[in-house]
């Protein structure tokens, strides 16, 4: 996928959202499939530096609804992830390994993301 600067750009325009950098931060650090209740409580953790259950459920079905709605969609149409419905599992694709090494740096390069918490 990276390859011309229209590429590139696209990984830029996608880091460009905060949450979905952490999705991406997350997937490179524990390279494994990630169920959206583990997406949602990393998001939770960087942003409000707190445990998914301190936060109200209405900013959690928040949370939740954007990765179903606009984030996961958005990574697997750029075929960086698969999503299984079903389990809620979203697992990362060869196309998110080769390109992780970019996605890492760009992650890397935004002062404000703290490194990957652990679930």
């Amino acid at each position: 996928m990276v390859g011309t600067a229209t590429e590139f750009n696209t990984l830029l325009e996608l880091c460009q959202d905060r949450h979905r950098r952490i999705v991406l931060a997350v997937l490179a650090t524990e390279q494994r499939s990630l169920t959206v209740n583990d997406l949602t409580k990393a998001i939770v953790k960087h942003n409000h530096h707190t445990p998914l259950t301190e936060i109200s459920k209405e900013e959690s079905k928040q949370i939740r609804l954007s990765l179903y709605h606009i984030h996961i969609p958005k990574l697997e149409d750029l075929s960086l992830v698969t999503y299984d419905q079903e389990r809620q599992l979203v697992e990362p694709t060869s196309q998110f390994d080769q390109l992780q090494p970019q996605l890492s740096a760009i992650i890397d390069a935004v002062p404000d993301l703290d490194p990957p918490v652990a679930l």
